[in-house]
């Protein structure tokens, strides 16, 4: 598919992923419009292009345009352990991707590139898992149900509707236009402020993967589309990283003096995986470039001059730090 001049719609553009991902396909020349919930506070321009709607109401989305090339569904409630303690976080999920889904549909529109995660792998005797490998018996916490249940959505409308689609799950996905209290940003608000950092999970393995390679493998799904629909594909590096590793990198390249502390893996989380990228580097020619030092390298650099701006961020959303 031609990215240039294609009318694409992108649901949680405000995002991390999503606001990136859109300032990307607008340098390649497509005609973008985002959705979201919440006000883009990264990018004006992107701003301007979205579209402030709840994707919960379903008589809202009538607002939205009904001419799009392609439909890039990224909205959701994405904090593992969030939907742990509120499941009603989960039940949005589901009504999001139901909306999207009913949307596309009733607009004759046929292309979906739908976000789903690592999770839906859950916690077996295996690190390194293929797509095909993901199993309803392993689904670890609500949001693992909103993305097994999404996919299978996605399926379905393909089965019923001719919708075509790409699924495309991501894992750990770091670097700018974070402002949560994922890993890797508190990691490193914590250690340029000398502050101990605790580690849920010292055994923890998995994928990280930065943002860049994240949105590489969102826009190779859109460009070869047509030969590689109907398919799930891994999105993420095929390497493995502790926490611990995560953290003492961290560390190292903000010359901190903080203290590691170690908690048990929290309830609902996947504790071991690495991704099995052949696939997406057979069929979309995904090739992820950064190692996680070097990743983490451009996070942090990202950051430093925003880490006041960022733990105001976390306080006002009533994160305990």
């Amino acid at each position: 598919m031609d990215i240039k001049n294609a009318k694409i719609l992108v649901t949680g553009s405000s995002g991390t992923i999503g606001n990136y991902l859109c300032e990307k396909l607008m340098d390649l020349g497509a005609d973008v419009t985002g959705v979201d919930i919440k006000k883009n506070i990264w990018n004006y321009q992107i701003d301007e292009r979205t579209i402030y709607l709840d994707l919960r109401d379903q008589n809202l989305l009538k607002k939205l345009p009904v001419k799009f090339d392609m439909v890039i569904h990224l909205a959701a409630n994405a904090r593992v352990f969030n939907l742990v303690k509120n499941p009603d976080l989960a039940r949005d999920n589901f009504l999001m991707i139901y909306n999207v889904l009913e949307h596309i549909r009733k607009n004759d529109m046929n292309r979906i590139i739908f976000s789903s995660s690592r999770e839906v792998y859950g916690n077996t005797d295996y690190i390194i898992h293929s797509e095909d490998e993901a199993y309803v018996r392993h689904c670890e916490s609500s949001y693992t149900a909103t993305k097994i249940a999404g996919e299978a959505m996605i399926h379905s409308y393909n089965q019923c509707y001719d919708m075509d689609f790409i699924i495309t799950r991501f894992s750990n996905v770091y670097g700018k236009y974070d402002y949560s209290d994922r890993v890797i940003p508190l990691f490193i608000l914590k250690a340029v402020s000398n502050e101990d950092i605790t580690v849920f999970g010292r055994d923890k393995i998995l994928d990280f993967t930065y943002i860049e390679d994240t949105v590489s493998g969102i826009i190779n799904s859109i460009v070869y589309f047509e030969s590689a629909k109907n398919e799930v594909y891994n999105i993420a590096t095929q390497k493995g990283a502790s926490i611990e590793k995560v953290a003492k990198n961290i560390l190292e390249l903000t010359n901190s003096g903080s203290k590691l502390y170690f908690g048990e893996n929290r309830l609902g989380e996947v504790c071991k995986f690495v991704a099995d990228i052949n696939k997406a580097k057979a069929l979309i020619d995904y090739n992820p470039e950064y190692s996680l030092f070097d990743g983490l390298k451009k996070t942090i650099e990202w950051y430093l001059p925003k880490l006041k701006e960022y733990k105001k961020s976390l306080i006002s959303q009533g994160i305990v730090l």
